[in-house]
Formats: C-alpha cells, sequence, structure tokens
C-alpha cells in the first residue's frame, strides 16, 4: 500500500490528492504536521528516492526561510539535515509518495504517473 503524506492544507497536497483519487489509486494518508516523519523513516525515504537530503526540504516554507536555511545547509551534513527534518513536519518538502521501491518527493503529475505506470 502507498503512503501518502502531505499537509492538508497545502493546495499542491490536494492537487495530488485528488490526482490519486482519481485514478483510483489507494493509499493510506498521514498528515505530516500531526505526524511527523522520524529521522529513520526519512534516511530511508532518501535511499529510496535517490535524490540528496536536502531535496527533501520546503524550500517554500516560512519555517524554512525562517530559520535562514538557505544559508545554512550547504553547510550541514546529510545526518544533520535528516536530523532537523525530523523535527518538524513542516520542513519537509511535501507531498511524499512512498511506495515499496521508490520514493517520490513533491507533486510531478507526470513523474507520478510513470512510476504508478499509469
Amino acid at each position: 500500500m502507498l503512503k501518502f503524506i502531505c499537509y492538508p492544507k497545502c493546495t499542491t497536497c490536494q492537487k495530488a490528492k485528488k490526482w490519486l483519487d482519481d485514478k483510483g489509486i489507494e493509499y493510506d494518508l498521514r498528515d505530516i504536521k500531526s505526524d511527523n516523519p522520524t529521522a529513520e523513516e526519512l534516511t530511508l525515504w532518501q535511499g529510496k528516492s535517490g535524490l540528496p537530503s536536502r531535496k527533501f526540504f520546503n524550500t517554500s516554507g516560512l519555517l524554512y526561510k525562517s530559520m535562514d536555511l538557505k544559508n545554512k545547509l550547504p553547510g550541514m551534513s546529510g545526518e544533520e539535515m535528516i536530523q532537523l527534518l525530523a523535527s518538524d513536519g513542516m520542513l519537509v518538502k511535501r507531498p511524499l509518495l512512498v511506495g515499496e521501491d521508490f520514493v517520490l518527493v513533491g507533486f510531478k503529475e507526470a513523474e507520478w504517473a510513470e512510476k504508478l505506470k499509469i
């Protein structure tokens, strides 16, 4: 079963959810604000995604900007970034679609369709 990790108030997440629903794709929904991913989950997902840790940050979020992470991330290790992401779900780019052998970060319809073979 796919895991759909989102922030319900996020318009991109709403778009992705509607897309999944319209395609009849089943998933478990998880609110990233109330059920923040753990460092272990993030480490696993980062490995499955093939993306660097910094790609998991919600760079347009208020928290990201208020913490000046644009200037801090380049000096951080991947492990430090994962710990920071695990500290607050609002730092994590969303939505996340977690499958058996893949993780998609952010909603790009073509990428999701290709990965889900639609």
